[in-house]
């Protein structure tokens, strides 16, 4: 990603994550140090991701990511914003499995070369549904390593804190693995908005999605197209 597509939102949090830096090193804050270096890193991986896998994404992507991983690691742990309002936790939980959920369906999508019809839009839902609960298993992990390790308080009631996030990662996927599911079946507003401007700007990934769009008959019924032919040598059956 070119620098001059880098959203006026994500600038501005670098800017601040870049003063903090200099701020917990003259002051010698080393937890906060990592916590705030951590977060850059994480800020600046949609913009070498899209480098490496050649995927276009959309502003609103870039500075979702940017505003999340803000307010998550600088805003919840540096300036404590975990316990001083209890929502922040619950608030930033069902928003990010909400965007794994999403993202778990392009990938999915991507891997189907945008064929509708290669698996039952349920299934890519429940496929969806599964990445971003796993994201969020993950990162209960990071919070509990980080509490290890530097004697930081991420995981906050330790057990209780740990499953009630991850109900909430629960509820979140289903709401961005349901996006997918109505994408499908033709609606494109809201968050299916998101998911159709997506893989707009990324067609040479999901080649399929036109062919197998499907074709209306004079009677107004649809059909879906018949699957292309292959060139796989017949069995010794079929000779």
């Amino acid at each position: 990603m070119k620098l001059e597509n880098i959203p006026y939102l994500t600038w501005i949090v670098w800017t601040i994550l870049a003063a903090a830096t200099v701020f917990a090193i003259g002051t010698q804050q080393w937890s906060n140090l990592i916590v705030i270096v951590t977060a850059f890193i994480l800020t600046l991986l949609p913009a070498l991701s899209s480098e490496r896998f050649r995927i276009h994404l959309p502003l609103s992507f870039v500075a979702a990511i940017s505003v999340f991983v803000f307010a998550t690691l600088f805003l919840g742990e540096v300036f404590d914003f975990y316990n001083r309002y209890w929502w922040w936790d619950i608030l930033l939980h069902g928003s990010s499995a909400v965007g794994f959920g999403i993202i778990g369906f392009l990938f999915v999508f991507y891997l189907f070369q945008g064929d509708k019809y290669a698996a039952p839009p349920w299934a890519l839902a429940l496929i969806s549904f599964c990445f971003a609960v796993s994201i969020g298993a993950i990162w209960e992990v990071f919070e509990f390593a980080m509490d290890e390790l530097f004697d930081l308080t991420m995981q906050k009631s330790g057990l209780t804190d740990t499953m009630s996030d991850i109900i909430v990662d629960m509820i979140g996927a289903s709401i961005g693995a349901i996006s997918g599911f109505l994408w499908i079946k033709g609606r494109t507003s809201g968050l299916t908005g998101m998911i159709d401007e997506f893989i707009t700007l990324n067609k040479a990934g999901y080649r399929k999605l036109r062919d197998s769009s499907p074709i209306r008959l004079s009677d107004g019924r649809q059909k879906t197209p018949s699957a292309p032919p292959t060139d796989e040598p017949k069995g010794e059956s079929d000779r």
